[in-house]
This record gives C-alpha cells, sequence and structure tokens, in this order.
C-alpha cells in the first residue's frame, strides 16, 4: 500500500511543488529538458518546485497538458492560491470561490474585475527589491485566481456598486488604465454579472469612508458580509449583521445609476482618457 501522506499542515503550494516534481520524475525528465521542453525557465520551474513560487494558472494548464494529468495541477494550484493570502482571509476567499450570489461595494476598481496590468500597478512598492518582487507577483497571480469564479459554469450572480471615485482618480498610467477600463466596460455586458456607478450626485451615503462591503449567498442559502478597510477585514455570519448589511447595500444601490446608464457612465470616462 502507498504511504499515506497528512498534508493537513502543509501549505497549499508546497502540496503542489511535491506534485509537479512527481509527475516530472515519473516521465524521466530533467529540469532543463522540462524547460526546454516547455518552454518555461529552469530556475522559474525549480521554484514551483520547491514551493517558492506561486504561478499564474495558465502554466499549470500548459504542465497539466503537457503531463496529460487532466485537472490536477490546475485544482491543486487553485488550493495553493489562498497561501498568497493572510490567514485572516483564508475563509472569504473559500467562501467567495463558491458563492453562487456575490454584492461588492467598494470606493475602487474591485479586485474581481482588474487587469493584470492594474493589479501590479496598484500592488507594487515605488522602492520594491527583487523579494517584493517577487511577492508582488504572487499577489497578482492570487488575485487574477479569484477570478476564475466568475467564469464558472453555472457562472454566480455578481453585482458591483463602484463609486465615482474609482473612475475619477486612476491609480495606473495611461495605458494601463485605459486598459482597465476597458476590462470593466466588457464585463458590465456578460449576462451574469451587473455593475452600477454611484456618482458624486449621491452626497453623502452611510459607507463613505469604511472601505468596501461584500456579500455572500451559497448554494444552501446561508449568506456572509465582508467588510474590509485600510488593513483590516471583518467576516461576519451572523443573520442580524448580515442582514444589517444587506439592507445599507440596498440603500446604496438605489442611490447609484441604472446599469444601462453606468455602461454609458464608463464609456464616456473612457473617451475623456483616450489618448
Amino acid at each position: 500500500m502507498a504511504e499515506q501522506m497528512d498534508t493537513r499542515t502543509e501549505s497549499g503550494r508546497v502540496v503542489l511543488g511535491r506534485t509537479l516534481r512527481f509527475l516530472r520524475e515519473k516521465e524521466g525528465k530533467s529540469l532543463g529538458r522540462l524547460a526546454d521542453e516547455s518552454g518555461y525557465d529552469k530556475s522559474y520551474l525549480c521554484r514551483l518546485e520547491s514551493g517558492e513560487r506561486l504561478s499564474k494558472v495558465t502554466v499549470m494548464e500548459d504542465l497539466d497538458g503537457y503531463y496529460r494529468s487532466g485537472d490536477l495541477l490546475v485544482s491543486l494550484w487553485k488550493l495553493a492560491r489562498i497561501d498568497a493570502f493572510k490567514d485572516k482571509y483564508k475563509e472569504y476567499m473559500r467562501l467567495e470561490a463558491a458563492a453562487r450570489v456575490i454584492h461588492v461595494y467598494t470606493s475602487n476598481v474591485p479586485g474581481l474585475l482588474q487587469t493584470e496590468d492594474f493589479a501590479r500597478e496598484v500592488l507594487s512598492e515605488p522602492e520594491a527589491t527583487g523579494r517584493d518582487r517577487e511577492a508582488i507577483e504572487e499577489q497578482v497571480a492570487a488575485r487574477l485566481g479569484r477570478q476564475i469564479l466568475l467564469g464558472k459554469s453555472p457562472a454566480p450572480s455578481a453585482r458591483f456598486v463602484i463609486d465615482e471615485l474609482a473612475f475619477r482618480r486612476p491609480a495606473a498610467g495611461p495605458e494601463t488604465w485605459e486598459g482597465q477600463l476597458r476590462r470593466i466596460e466588457a464585463v458590465a455586458q456578460w449576462p451574469s454579472i451587473v455593475i452600477h456607478v454611484l456618482p458624486f450626485s449621491a452626497g453623502i451615503h452611510h459607507l463613505m469612508g469604511k472601505g468596501s462591503l461584500t456579500l455572500l449567498w451559497q448554494k444552501d442559502g446561508s449568506s456572509v458580509a465582508y467588510t474590509e478597510g485600510g488593513s483590516s477585514g471583518v467576516l461576519m455570519d451572523d443573520p442580524e449583521d448580515v442582514l444589517h448589511h444587506r439592507l445599507s447595500y440596498d440603500r446604496l444601490r438605489d442611490l447609484a445609476l441604472t446599469p444601462s446608464d453606468s455602461l454609458t457612465f464608463i464609456r464616456d470616462v473612457l473617451e475623456e482618457h483616450r489618448p
């Protein structure tokens, strides 16, 4: 009988790395040969196998195809990406990935809608060292990994209320910002997604200055509320707390532009920023 290993105390990246190494050695390939045949850098592949790096999901898709392993590596990557988030966010990440209904309010571009280039710019520090940049790339990969849930079948019903501030204060260079606006414009037309812009004309509201609010509903009908501001986040599952935040969200949505008017607003902002 094969030895059974308890992986409960191991990080997802370590499990993924060990699986990558097992598949390579099973094929009788050296890292050098794998690099030649896959097109990925040898040192990069080595760090994936050691659990030091988290790749983009497309790398795992390529290696699943290379090893003919179905979606094994992609499945392990989905678990490993959670390691890029702090412990206090991991339960939220788990619930978000399984949610059937998602309602979000934010004064920034939502992480679920960010492009890779935009995410990299907003996560980067001006004086980042080599080690810092590696950590940033892991965070970018993890943030993009969250977006997989929007393309699931069936896709969750997602509604975003985005403050006008997010569109008036670009946090990226001109080309990156235009790409981000086009991403939001495109996603706003997906059948499973609704986007509302909360205009400045709505005035002062009860969530102003409190960061973001996310409401998640699961298939079994259970729900949670998650608020985040600065460097802290609070996950609530008490029915009274969730109801309170749901009513707050509904009132805010009533102040926002309709989906059609929001799309027109986004396109107008695109025209304003066009070179």
